[in-house]
């Protein structure tokens, strides 16, 4: 029998740097860092989602990863509740540069209005709002 996806858990980003990727992500984006597992492994935690930090040195063997394991690989779309208008005056309040927005995209639930940074290890991050504007 065939099955389906109900959400998405957690997904893991190979960082040059745990300590810097948490902090960006902690101070940008306003997750919770947690820490877990007997080897005191990075996670950031936001909604009913997490992200786990791998730093890109670690052995395959110990925590398996996909094929291209380098920092800088990942593409991740976060949703807000604030417009981007918002969001930009967040961004740069951070000093983080703005590669892109705000400009209409199409998400998974419809219409949105998305602003794109970058985080620490060169991570596309788009930061997106539905709304009614959208």
């Amino acid at each position: 029998m065939r099955f389906t996806i109900d959400r998405l858990d957690h997904l893991v980003l190979n960082v040059a740097d745990v300590e810097i990727a948490a902090s960006w992500y902690q101070r940008v984006l306003g997750m919770e860092r947690e820490e877990f597992g007997a080897d005191r492994r990075t996670a950031l935690k936001f909604g009913g989602q997490k992200i786990n930090l791998r730093p890109a040195e670690t052995d395959p063997r110990s925590w398996i990863t996909g094929t291209n394991a380098g920092p800088g690989a990942g593409d991740l779309c976060f949703i807000t509740a604030v417009g981007p208008e918002e969001v930009i005056r967040h961004l740069h309040e951070c000093g983080i540069a703005i590669l892109e927005g705000p400009v209409a995209r199409t998400g998974a639930l419809g219409p949105m209005r998305s602003v794109y940074c970058r985080d620490p290890d060169g991570n596309l991050v788009e930061i997106a709002s539905y709304l009614p504007d959208a």
